[in-house]
């Protein structure tokens, strides 16, 4: 149905299979930081129309594939397109980024609240076999969802938060309520992200954003438990291979032997937990995602290639990592920059994996 996969490092990587070199890509590398980006946003309309028509959501997708060497592509949609589904009402205002219509504060309003299922996103499914398609196989398409506690934050606040009240109100004050509420997030993320898979996504991540505002024993509560309801029923093998899951907390590093526990093919890291710690800690069950400050690329590229060199000696020799950055990349950064982050993890990748000598040619250099 679909082309041969010429590029399979991410996903070897993500198994824990032998690559050449360490793969990369990065968090939001399709987005407003590239002008072209911007010229496709102004033509659709605005950001829902963007992702709501498969074309424009293709043509952005490829995008950074055109710039830079990137080993993967990742879906141009927004975590938002679920509640969106439930019918909360997303919308965008100027500076102040998506907000909802309407918000679940009450037993009344999560029990109204629908399960989505990926027919209600059929136009997620579409962009998602576009895209494929239009990768001609190039690189592997990365699917991806929020958590249901990242989901819930913002249909319970109604936006963005700093303090999350409303929501650790309800999480503290009536707990099943919350309970019931990100139950029917997961079943809707299980059926969002299998859709994704049979649409042709070739690996999936799930965006824990806010996961890290959460006490230790919330946390396990009220976002990984649900989590783990994801992994329990994803579709882990698609097309003859192994569809790898990748699970991203921000801020929550100090938890990666739980997370690990459920059972997802990689961890993603932020840029403050320490990647030769996290290797040490749970390198023998899973791969790793990461984890430069996305502020280097406001730096020159020595420093960037210091701080990638610096990543790549924390995780050291062997499979297992995929390079990104700590978390999406700034709209501010200028487009030049991250070639030389791309380039350096590729070049400077190469040591830490063993070469595989494939033909004669290769040998008859060797001394």
């Amino acid at each position: 149905m679909f082309p041969e996969l010429k590029n399979d490092r991410f996903l070897r990587a993500l198994l824990k299979q032998p690559v050449d070199t360490t793969p990369v890509w990065m968090m939001r590398q399709a987005g407003r930081y590239l002008p072209e980006y911007r010229a496709s946003r102004a033509t659709a309309g605005d950001f829902l129309s963007l992702c709501k028509n498969d074309a424009f959501a293709c043509e952005v997708t490829l995008q950074p594939l055109e710039r830079y060497d990137l080993d993967a592509a990742i879906l141009f949609s927004d975590i938002l397109t679920i509640p969106d589904a439930m019918g909360l009402g997303l919308y965008f205002e100027t500076g102040e980024g998506p907000k909802f219509k309407h918000t679940v504060r009450s037993k009344a309003d999560v029990d109204a609240l629908p399960i989505a299922t990926a027919n209600d996103l059929d136009y997620v499914m579409k962009a998602v076999t576009t895209i494929r398609h239009a990768l001609n196989g190039r690189v592997p398409l990365i699917g991806f969802s929020g958590s249901p506690w990242t989901l819930a934050t913002y249909m319970v606040e109604g936006g963005s938060s700093k303090d999350f009240r409303h929501i650790k109100g309800m999480m503290y004050k009536t707990p099943d309520v919350l309970h019931a509420l990100l139950d029917k997030l997961a079943k809707s993320v299980i059926d969002y992200l299998n859709g994704q898979i049979k649409a042709g996504a070739q690996a999936v991540q799930i965006f824990d954003t806010w996961g890290g505002v959460l006490s230790g024993p919330m946390y396990q509560q009220f976002s990984l438990m649900y989590m783990k309801q994801i992994m329990d029923g994803l579709i882990r093998t698609h097309e003859g291979r192994k569809v790898p899951v990748i699970m991203f907390t921000k801020n929550g590093g100090q938890w990666l032997e739980n997370m690990a526990a459920t059972g997802p093919d990689a961890l993603g890291l932020d840029w403050t937990t320490d990647m030769a710690e996290a290797r040490a800690r749970v390198g023998d069950k899973v791969a790793l995602q990461g984890n430069v400050d996305p502020c280097v690329l406001y730096a020159d590229k020595a420093v960037i290639e210091r701080e990638v060199e610096n990543v790549l000696e924390g995780f050291g020799h062997g499979t297992g990592h995929v390079f990104n950055l700590g978390h999406g990349i700034h709209q501010f950064v200028d487009p030049e920059q991250p070639k030389y982050l791309i380039d350096a993890v590729h070049e400077l990748g190469a040591k830490y994996h063993e070469q595989s000598f494939s033909d004669l040619d290769s040998l008859n250099d060797l001394d």
